[in-house]
């Protein structure tokens, strides 16, 4: 494994951090991942670490906050060996520790945590030796989204995430992925269904404004790809797969091929979907039930994710960089969904 950077992944038990530890262990990474221990309480949780550790990733134990004022306790699992210093330790210590151990730090922690990054950002910059490090994004690109005030401060905080890794001089990649196939896709971008419809659709707008979805396993293989590619540095690394970029019109086109029917078709105008989107606010929706319409406004209304053209935006496009990485198409996916199984 010579030549291949040492990742530490935050928030491996997710679905994003799991995947992502799994990618780096298949591209043969020495793989860390920061976890608490009371995680192990949880018992899908508990088995996704044990899987983990077992297939080689090295778990460091530490009662995590991302706050500057909380004491922990701080144990590390190396090699089957459990050493632990009891005592009050500041975050800053414990972290530090962990991360002097790695050259590459991936976080993956909720949109409901992101601005917990900047204290590890703090512990990165003074440890001085990680060179690169992989802010939790994975989504659509803060920095080109157009609806400003209608999302809670979603893409501001992650936005506000980036200006302080750039203002720290941290060598950063950021990802930006889109939508996860796992939101939105499953009901055919349907609020309120569970599975796709076999009769009516609700088509936004004109239904010709093209989104875009990636199986969170492919966006980890695709992270772990550009981690040591100096390519990526000091990048934003932009997914839009060949067979994962449609319009509403298109993928209800390829969802009536599949189940040999014309679904009827009620288009939703933006003012309409707007009124929707106020309604939500109004009602006090919770978090995240109140983002689905705000996401759909982004993506389907104002084209957040493919109006502009990767390479004159200062990025780079990480199919194109990959060729040999395969995918999952959105028609795959769907194929899934026919009888009810998804995957």
């Amino acid at each position: 494994m010579e030549g291949k950077s040492r990742v530490l992944i935050i928030g491996v038990t997710g679905n994003l951090g799991h995947h992502l530890a799994q990618a780096a262990l298949q591209f043969s990474h020495p793989t860390f991942a920061l976890v608490r221990p009371s995680t192990f309480s949880d018992p899908h949780k508990s088995h996704k670490l044990h899987s983990l550790s077992s297939a080689g990733v090295t778990l460091l134990q530490v009662s995590l906050s991302l706050s500057l004022s909380l004491s922990l306790n701080f144990s590390l699992k190396n090699g089957g060996t459990i050493f632990k210093k009891n005592g009050s330790l500041e975050d800053e210590e414990s972290l530090m520790t962990a991360v002097k151990q790695v050259d590459v730090v991936i976080c993956a922690v909720s949109a409901k945590q992101v601005l917990r990054q900047k204290f590890l950002i703090q512990v990165i910059k003074q440890a001085g030796c990680i060179k690169r490090f992989i802010p939790s994004e994975f989504g659509l690109d803060p920095d080109k989204t157009r609806i400003s005030g209608m999302d809670h401060n979603f893409y501001e905080q992650k936005a506000e995430i980036r200006r302080f890794v750039e203002t720290n001089g941290i060598p950063y990649t950021y990802i930006s992925c889109n939508f996860y196939m796992s939101y939105l896709l499953p009901q055919l971008v349907q609020p309120g269904l569970k599975v796709p419809p076999r009769d009516k659709v609700t088509i936004f707008g004109d239904g010709n404004t093209k989104g875009v979805f990636v199986k969170e396993s492919d966006v980890a293989a695709f992270t772990i790809r550009a981690l040591d590619d100096p390519r990526t540095l000091n990048k934003v690394v932009y997914l839009r797969p060949p067979g994962n970029v449609y319009s509403m019109n298109e993928l209800v086109e390829i969802w009536e091929s599949k189940i040999g029917k014309k679904l009827d078709k009620v288009f939703v105008s933006e003012e309409e979907l707007l009124e929707r989107v106020e309604a939500c606010c109004i009602a006090e929706t919770p978090y995240p039930d109140n983002m689905e319409m705000v996401f759909i406004y982004s993506a389907f209304i104002k084209g957040d994710q493919t109006y502009f053209d990767i390479e004159s935006s200062g990025g780079v496009d990480g199919t194109k960089l990959y060729p040999q990485q395969n995918f999952i198409t959105i028609s795959q996916y769907l194929d899934t969904l026919l009888f009810g199984v998804r995957h």
